[in-house]
């Protein structure tokens, strides 16, 4: 009698959820801002993890296979991982050509998109860069393109997607006056990274990347390459090596031994590092990191 009861006190409609499958924990976070109390976001990929490496466990597996609809970064980042993982899950809900499948890169301007394309080039991405998320105003796109998504498979909800998005809206251009503040005087300072997942970031402040630790994409450091950027740090003095979460730092140790130069971690995601729980923190962090 009481299940009856609480059944006739919330209707069916506003007790589902949208079972939403996101390849990554910024895109969750993004879509869980817009959607609300409507949506249940699943995560794929944890944030400290490589993000162009990801294993595709049995877990992942069921979790697409019982997804209502599927949103991933796209630009090749999930190339490796993704496409297998939608096979083995066999859920036409989450098919490149369902209409409950989402490809974020395919609604903002991809930059460093290669001439060409050969494999002795490293693991390079033909679609451009695909780290596209951390240049904070295209978190701005993002966040349109998913409230379109959202109210394009639940127009029942379209008003409460509109609010939620009108709200993030309002605190996130706040937050961009914040960060270009306290990124104004970095305009026009030199890096160094260990591989090029910061292109977005530095192109929005002005950072200057002149060299990689590794020397090809996806190709781990040689001697002579890295002897090579220390030549290049002593010529050039750059503030520091802006270094990934997930590469190992024993490069970049070796390197600031050598020259001087700090190494400064710079998380690419949400709960890459434990202090990073929100996309807000993230970019708290970023901007305030080089010092």
């Amino acid at each position: 009698m009481k299940k009856y009861l609480f059944l006739f006190l919330f209707p069916l409609s506003l007790l589902a959820h949208l079972n939403i499958a996101v390849s990554y924990p910024y895109i969750g976070a993004l879509t869980k801002a817009i959607g609300g109390d409507h949506i249940e976001t699943v995560v794929l990929a944890k944030g400290n993890w490589d993000p162009h490496f990801i294993v595709p466990r049995p877990s992942l597996i069921a979790k697409v296979r019982n997804a209502d609809a599927l949103i991933m970064n796209g630009g090749q980042l999930e190339i490796g991982w993704l496409p297998p993982l939608l096979n083995r899950a066999g859920n036409p809900k989450s098919m490149p050509n369902a209409p409950t499948f989402l490809n974020l890169s395919h609604h903002v301007e991809l930059i460093n998109k290669p001439s060409s394309v050969d494999r002795k080039e490293g693991d390079i991405h033909p679609d451009g860069n695909p780290h596209f998320h951390l240049d904070p105003q295209n978190i701005l796109v993002l966040a349109n393109v998913i409230k379109k998504f959202l109210i394009s498979i639940d127009g029942e909800h379209k008003a409460v997607y509109e609010k939620n998005y009108a709200d993030f809206l309002g605190m996130w251009q706040k937050k961009l006056g914040m960060w270009q503040e306290k990124m104004a005087n970095k305009k026009g300072l030199k890096v160094i990274q260990f591989h090029d997942n910061l292109a977005y970031f530095n192109k929005a402040y002005g950072l200057k990347n002149i060299g990689t630790i590794e020397p090809l994409p996806g190709i781990p450091p040689s001697s002579k390459h890295t002897m090579a950027i220390i030549e290049l740090i002593k010529k050039e003095n750059p503030c520091c090596i802006l270094h990934d979460v997930y590469h190992a730092t024993k490069t970049a140790e070796f390197i600031s031994e050598k020259t001087g130069i700090k190494i400064v971690l710079m998380p690419h995601d949400i709960e890459a590092l434990e202090e990073i729980q929100d996309l807000a923190s993230l970019f708290d962090y970023l901007t305030g990191a080089i010092r």
